[in-house]
């Protein structure tokens, strides 16, 4: 269990603060289970959710507490997800985490920020904004391998294609979900239906929430181009495919004259000077010959390829 008060800065102490300091807990399920309440959460402490139970981003909001969950999905480079539970109420901040990325976050938050935290409501927009500070960046990247796959593509590469694009486009639904959880989650927390928060801390949420919804508008543009982008792969796999059978279809054109003289002179009818004429082999080349010449040339003439 770690300790923070909010004073002039975000500030990890040994002790659990007085009750009149606003201030943040970060313990794991494990103590969210076996640990008592701290002071001033006796009767709100119980509303925690476990961060093992966490699926979504949601925010139930009650007359004493605010309480939810956070999932951050994985990204195909990290490979990590974030799981945690919360509880908000006028002075306090519960946080839940078993994987030691909520510690990273505060910590970075300590480091950076040099804002003056006189509620709880400064620390939970910083601390929103500290989970979406570097999104922005990852959603280039991804773009930028889009961007790369469709290079690919219009190059006539098509092997390797299908396993990325299919991981790309679950991992953009993915952030798509999730920025539009957080749009809600901070909505609630910017309506103050149970008044914890001044005017100013609720313009700092809104602040927050035009963010996350810039972020989800990109994350919307994502899909579309995974959209476009699987449908260029299959166009270009049907040209592919009209090339094979515009082949197959000039070589059964060329050989049809062919195939007539085979079937004509294999009838066998006994009444046939040709098969009896010692020129009627050499004329039988020729005149082959001659049918898969004027065949190539009027293919040629049609502009059949």
């Amino acid at each position: 269990m770690h300790w923070y008060e909010m004073r002039s800065t975000l500030i990890q102490v040994e002790r659990e603060p007085e009750a009149g300091v606003p201030a943040v807990v970060l313990l794991s399920s494990d103590e969210l289970v076996h640990s008592a309440a701290p002071a001033g959460l006796e009767k709100t402490f119980h509303h925690t959710p476990n961060a093992r139970d966490a699926k979504v981003c949601k925010a139930e909001v009650r007359s004493d507490c605010i309480s939810g969950t956070l999932v951050l999905p994985a990204s195909v480079k990290s490979g990590s997800t974030l799981r945690c539970g919360y509880l908000v109420t006028e002075k306090r901040v519960v946080l839940v985490d078993d994987t030691n990325m909520l510690e990273s976050h505060l910590r970075h938050i300590i480091k950076e920020k040099r804002r003056t935290y006189g509620s709880v409501g400064l620390f939970l927009y910083d601390f929103f904004e500290q989970l979406i500070a570097k999104d922005l960046h990852h959603l280039e990247e991804l773009s930028d391998k889009m961007q790369q796959m469709e290079d690919t593509v219009l190059a006539g590469e098509l092997d390797g294609f299908s396993a990325p694009m299919t991981a790309m486009r679950k991992e953009a639904m993915a952030w798509f979900r999730y920025y539009s959880q957080m749009d809600d989650v901070v909505c609630e927390f910017k309506e103050n239906e149970n008044g914890f928060f001044s005017e100013n801390e609720q313009r700092h949420f809104r602040l927050c929430e035009e963010r996350i919804i810039r972020l989800r508008d990109e994350t919307q543009l994502l899909r579309e181009y995974c959209l476009q982008l699987q449908s260029l792969f299959q166009a270009e796999i049907d040209i592919k495919q009209n090339r094979i059978m515009q082949i197959l279809t000039i070589v059964t054109t060329v050989f049809l004259p062919l195939s007539l003289l085979v079937g004509w002179y294999g009838m066998n009818f006994v009444g046939m000077p040709e098969l009896t004429w010692k020129y009627g082999y050499p004329l039988m080349i020729v005149v082959s010959a001659a049918a898969v010449l004027v065949s190539l040339w009027i293919c040629k003439r049609k502009k059949f390829w």
